[in-house]
Protein backbone atom coordinates (compact mmCIF):
# COMPACT_ATOMS: atom_id res chain seq x y z
CA UNK A 1 0.00 0.00 0.00
CA UNK A 2 1.38 3.38 -0.96
CA UNK A 3 1.01 6.55 1.07
CA UNK A 4 -0.57 8.14 -2.02
CA UNK A 5 -3.25 5.42 -2.11
CA UNK A 6 -3.85 5.97 1.61
CA UNK A 7 -4.22 9.73 1.05
CA UNK A 8 -6.61 9.15 -1.89
CA UNK A 9 -8.83 6.83 0.17
CA UNK A 10 -8.78 9.25 3.12
CA UNK A 11 -9.73 12.29 0.99
CA UNK A 12 -12.47 10.43 -0.87
CA UNK A 13 -13.86 9.16 2.45
CA UNK A 14 -13.93 12.67 3.91
CA UNK A 15 -15.68 13.97 0.79
CA UNK A 16 -18.11 11.02 0.64
CA UNK A 17 -17.14 10.34 -2.99
CA UNK A 18 -16.43 7.15 -4.93
CA UNK A 19 -13.77 5.95 -7.37
CA UNK A 20 -13.46 3.48 -10.25
CA UNK A 21 -10.31 2.48 -12.14
CA UNK A 22 -9.70 1.57 -15.80
CA UNK A 23 -6.33 -0.08 -16.36
CA UNK A 24 -4.40 -1.28 -19.34
CA UNK A 25 -0.62 -1.53 -18.91
CA UNK A 26 -0.89 -1.64 -15.11
CA UNK A 27 -3.05 -4.77 -15.27
CA UNK A 28 -4.82 -4.31 -11.94
CA UNK A 29 -1.95 -2.81 -9.93
CA UNK A 30 -3.80 0.48 -9.31
CA UNK A 31 -6.83 -1.39 -7.94
CA UNK A 32 -4.54 -3.60 -5.83
CA UNK A 33 -2.78 -0.57 -4.36
CA UNK A 34 -6.08 1.11 -3.50
CA UNK A 35 -7.68 -2.00 -2.01
CA UNK A 36 -4.65 -2.61 0.21
CA UNK A 37 -5.74 0.47 2.19
CA UNK A 38 -7.98 -0.33 5.18
CA UNK A 39 -11.40 1.26 4.61
CA UNK A 40 -11.05 1.40 0.82
CA UNK A 41 -14.42 -0.34 0.45
CA UNK A 42 -16.11 2.91 1.51
CA UNK A 43 -14.91 4.65 -1.65
CA UNK A 44 -13.60 2.13 -4.19
CA UNK A 45 -16.38 0.64 -6.36
CA UNK A 46 -14.31 -1.47 -8.73
CA UNK A 47 -12.13 -1.62 -11.77
CA UNK A 48 -11.97 -2.74 -15.38
CA UNK A 49 -8.68 -4.15 -16.64
CA UNK A 50 -9.12 -3.57 -20.36
CA UNK A 51 -5.83 -4.90 -21.64
CA UNK A 52 -7.22 -5.68 -25.09
CA UNK A 53 -8.11 -2.77 -27.36
CA UNK A 54 -11.61 -4.11 -28.15
CA UNK A 55 -12.42 -4.10 -24.42
CA UNK A 56 -11.51 -0.43 -24.21
CA UNK A 57 -14.17 0.14 -26.86
CA UNK A 58 -16.79 -2.37 -25.70
CA UNK A 59 -16.58 -2.00 -21.90
CA UNK A 60 -15.35 1.56 -21.48
CA UNK A 61 -16.93 3.27 -24.49
CA UNK A 62 -13.69 4.49 -26.05
CA UNK A 63 -14.43 5.76 -29.56
CA UNK A 64 -13.71 3.08 -32.18
CA UNK A 65 -12.54 5.63 -34.78
CA UNK A 66 -10.07 7.05 -32.26
CA UNK A 67 -8.69 3.59 -31.48
CA UNK A 68 -8.41 2.78 -35.19
CA UNK A 69 -6.70 6.08 -36.04
CA UNK A 70 -4.33 6.44 -33.10
CA UNK A 71 -4.18 3.09 -31.28
CA UNK A 72 -4.70 2.46 -27.59
CA UNK A 73 -1.68 4.45 -26.39
CA UNK A 74 -3.04 7.97 -26.73
CA UNK A 75 -4.01 10.81 -24.38
CA UNK A 76 -7.61 10.96 -25.65
CA UNK A 77 -7.95 7.19 -25.17
CA UNK A 78 -6.81 7.60 -21.55
CA UNK A 79 -9.35 10.41 -21.04
CA UNK A 80 -12.17 8.33 -22.54
CA UNK A 81 -11.18 5.31 -20.43
CA UNK A 82 -11.40 7.39 -17.23
CA UNK A 83 -14.76 8.88 -18.24
CA UNK A 84 -16.02 5.48 -19.39
CA UNK A 85 -15.20 3.62 -16.18
CA UNK A 86 -16.68 6.46 -14.14
CA UNK A 87 -19.93 6.12 -16.09
CA UNK A 88 -19.95 2.30 -16.23
CA UNK A 89 -19.39 1.88 -12.48
CA UNK A 90 -21.42 4.93 -11.42
CA UNK A 91 -18.75 6.78 -9.48
CA UNK A 92 -17.79 10.37 -8.76
CA UNK A 93 -14.24 9.82 -10.04
CA UNK A 94 -12.64 7.63 -12.69
CA UNK A 95 -8.93 7.15 -13.30
CA UNK A 96 -7.16 5.34 -16.14
CA UNK A 97 -3.78 4.10 -17.32
CA UNK A 98 -2.69 3.24 -20.87
CA UNK A 99 0.78 2.93 -22.29
CA UNK A 100 3.70 0.75 -23.30
CA UNK A 101 5.53 -1.13 -20.53
CA UNK A 102 7.68 -3.08 -22.97
CA UNK A 103 9.64 -4.90 -23.95
CA UNK A 104 8.52 -3.91 -27.48
CA UNK A 105 7.03 -0.64 -28.82
CA UNK A 106 3.27 -0.69 -29.45
CA UNK A 107 1.01 1.31 -31.79
CA UNK A 108 4.06 3.26 -32.95
CA UNK A 109 4.79 4.36 -29.38
CA UNK A 110 8.11 3.82 -27.62
CA UNK A 111 8.49 1.76 -24.46
CA UNK A 112 7.85 4.05 -21.48
CA UNK A 113 5.17 6.15 -23.22
CA UNK A 114 2.30 6.30 -20.74
CA UNK A 115 -0.87 8.35 -20.37
CA UNK A 116 -2.73 8.62 -17.08
CA UNK A 117 -6.11 10.29 -16.76
CA UNK A 118 -8.61 11.47 -14.18
CA UNK A 119 -12.27 12.25 -14.76
CA UNK A 120 -14.34 13.77 -11.98
CA UNK A 121 -17.34 15.89 -11.12
CA UNK A 122 -17.84 19.32 -12.63
CA UNK A 123 -16.19 22.04 -10.61
CA UNK A 124 -18.30 25.12 -10.03
CA UNK A 125 -15.24 27.35 -9.52
CA UNK A 126 -13.73 26.38 -12.89
CA UNK A 127 -16.91 26.36 -14.92
CA UNK A 128 -15.80 23.08 -16.49
CA UNK A 129 -18.27 20.43 -17.58
CA UNK A 130 -16.16 17.78 -15.88
CA UNK A 131 -12.92 17.25 -14.05
CA UNK A 132 -11.06 15.58 -16.91
CA UNK A 133 -7.27 15.75 -16.93
CA UNK A 134 -4.58 13.74 -18.76
CA UNK A 135 -0.88 13.59 -18.05
CA UNK A 136 1.69 12.31 -20.56
CA UNK A 137 4.67 10.44 -19.12
CA UNK A 138 7.98 9.28 -20.57
CA UNK A 139 9.21 6.64 -18.15
CA UNK A 140 12.53 4.83 -18.00
CA UNK A 141 13.27 1.44 -16.56
CA UNK A 142 12.20 -2.13 -17.06
CA UNK A 143 8.63 -3.33 -17.46
CA UNK A 144 8.01 -3.62 -13.70
CA UNK A 145 9.42 -0.14 -13.01
CA UNK A 146 7.31 1.46 -15.75
CA UNK A 147 4.16 -0.20 -14.42
CA UNK A 148 4.94 0.81 -10.79
CA UNK A 149 5.62 4.42 -11.79
CA UNK A 150 2.38 4.48 -13.81
CA UNK A 151 0.45 3.46 -10.67
CA UNK A 152 2.18 6.14 -8.61
CA UNK A 153 1.56 8.77 -11.29
CA UNK A 154 -2.17 8.14 -11.77
CA UNK A 155 -2.77 8.17 -8.00
CA UNK A 156 -0.71 11.36 -7.65
CA UNK A 157 -2.74 13.00 -10.43
CA UNK A 158 -5.99 12.04 -8.71
CA UNK A 159 -4.70 13.27 -5.36
CA UNK A 160 -3.76 16.61 -6.96
CA UNK A 161 -7.27 16.93 -8.45
CA UNK A 162 -8.94 16.02 -5.15
CA UNK A 163 -6.78 18.50 -3.25
CA UNK A 164 -7.38 21.31 -5.76
CA UNK A 165 -11.11 20.63 -5.69
CA UNK A 166 -11.08 20.78 -1.90
CA UNK A 167 -9.11 24.04 -1.97
CA UNK A 168 -11.56 25.45 -4.52
CA UNK A 169 -14.53 24.52 -2.33
CA UNK A 170 -12.89 26.06 0.72
CA UNK A 171 -12.26 29.27 -1.27
CA UNK A 172 -15.90 29.35 -2.36
CA UNK A 173 -17.12 28.82 1.21
CA UNK A 174 -14.72 31.48 2.51
CA UNK A 175 -15.91 33.93 -0.15
CA UNK A 176 -19.52 33.20 0.83
CA UNK A 177 -18.74 33.76 4.54
CA UNK A 178 -17.05 37.07 3.74
CA UNK A 179 -19.96 38.52 1.81
CA UNK A 180 -18.61 37.67 -1.62
CA UNK A 181 -15.20 39.34 -1.23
Amino acid sequence: MSSTATDVVRLLTVKGETLAVAESLTGGLVAADLTSVPGASKVFRGSVTAYATDLKRDLLGVDDALLTARGAVDPQVAAEMAAGVRKALGTDWGIATTGVAGPEPQDGQAVGTVFVAVDGPARADSGSAGGGKVEALRLNGDRAEIRRESVRSVLALLLKELASEQTGNERAQDTERNGGF
